[in-house]
């Protein structure tokens, strides 16, 4: 799926759920059908749906706080705002199936569903079978230190054999460690919290993750750790939508409200708000 962290999601899959959600929200979305048009065989909307007035979204809501379901059982999330957000522009309803990971690509292929948010990156293997709108959400691998470290910030000062890293076991920050620091003794956990702790007790230098990630530990944990004043983020990586493969009426919609809400300031605000960290990433040029 995702964007740089599709392993986190894969790993926490369990029994599939099928929770078909009515909300008032808007979409777009076809299958692709035989002929790779823009409308495919049920496509009964301009737009590209399938059902005339209705988005169908396939998502795995287990992912806080991009999308998960609160404490009332009702979807919530970044995606989900931004989701409800483009069905109030459209004028459609929004129903959303919350499933495993691993059947939503599928879904979307047998036509499930007219489009799958759960932040996938555009990797060319699923291009061939789905197709995808331009990125929508950025996911930034930030270096996490304990509180008292005044630096110096650099990739060079924790680059050294005396250095102890930390990341979750298996992630892509994980592996991004061992690229970017080289030198140092990079070591994987088995849960992020413990990851952290090895940096918050004084145990490691730093860690590797994701920026909302840490940002929610701080959140939980004051005083413990800190963001290191890097000149750069680690990484920056970008998850986009994904439609039925041929599907381009729905991509053209899905692309012209993304670029609308990153122009308006609509994404950076949805990403304060649920990601808890003020500096949105810079999303890619182009619209």
């Amino acid at each position: 799926m995702k964007r740089n962290s599709l392993w986190r999601r894969a790993a926490v899959i369990g029994t599939t759920m099928a929770l078909a959600v009515g909300l008032a929200a808007c979409g777009d979305d076809s299958d692709s059908g035989s002929d790779g048009g823009s409308g495919g065989g049920d496509s009964s909307s301009a737009s590209g749906l399938m059902k005339d007035g209705t988005l169908t979204v396939g998502m795995n809501l287990q992912f806080e706080p991009e999308m998960y379901l609160d404490d009332n059982n009702q979807p919530a999330g970044y995606d989900v705002d931004l989701l409800n957000k483009l069905a109030d522009d459209m004028g459609v309803k929004l129903d959303i199936v919350n499933l495993d990971f691993d059947g939503l690509i599928p879904g979307l292929q047998s036509k499930k569903f007219d489009m799958v948010s759960v932040g996938l990156t555009a990797t060319d293997e699923r291009k061939k079978v789905i197709d995808f709108s331009r990125e929508y959400v950025p996911y930034v691998s930030v270096l996490a230190v304990p509180q008292d470290d005044d630096g110096p910030f650099t990739i060079d000062n924790y680059n050294t054999p005396d250095t102890r890293l930390t990341a979750l076991q298996g992630s892509s920050g994980e592996q991004l460690a061992k690229d970017t620091f080289p030198n140092a003794n990079v070591e994987g956990f088995s849960q992020q919290n413990a990851a952290l702790l090895e940096v918050g007790t004084g145990r490691a230098q730093g860690s590797v993750l994701e920026d909302y990630i840490l940002a929610q530990y701080i959140k939980s944990n004051p005083d413990q750790i800190k963001q290191a004043d890097l000149p750069d983020p680690l990484a920056i990586g970008y998850g986009s939508w994904a439609v039925q493969k041929g599907n381009s009426a729905l991509v053209d919609e899905l692309n012209s409200f993304l670029c609308t809400a990153q122009n308006d300031g609509t994404l950076a605000e949805a990403y304060a708000k649920n990601f808890g960290v003020e500096d949105f990433p810079e999303m890619p040029a182009g619209c």
